[in-house]
């Protein structure tokens, strides 16, 4: 809620995304995660596949607007592919170099 609140006052994120970094930002400060926490996130986790339900009926439901712009869906993840999976690769290699000691370039 207070992710929320900020939002209301101006900031240009959603709500939940501001309360999703406050959230981690807490984590990192705190360096672990709290009881509750992790018996709430466990439970949550098993109903997890029911959220996929939704996207997939509008998946289904909107079929033919898909297949309408086939190309430029295709086009858009082949290249967020191309640009995530390096990304992500480069980031890790920075973080084993940075945990293992090495000097990181």
């Amino acid at each position: 809620m207070l992710g929320t609140l900020i939002a209301y006052l101006g900031v240009a994120l959603p709500g939940p995304v501001i309360g999703m970094m406050l959230l981690l930002v807490a984590l990192l400060l705190l360096r672990r995660v709290p009881e509750p926490l992790k018996v709430t996130s466990t439970q949550l986790l098993k109903y997890l596949p029911l959220m996929l339900i939704p996207p997939a009926v509008g998946i289904m439901s909107q079929w033919q607007v898909i297949l309408s712009s086939y190309v430029a869906i295709s086009v858009a993840l082949l290249g967020s592919l191309l640009i995530s999976i390096p990304l992500t690769a480069w980031i890790l290699q920075r973080m084993v170099q940075k945990k293992s000691g090495e000097k990181v370039a």
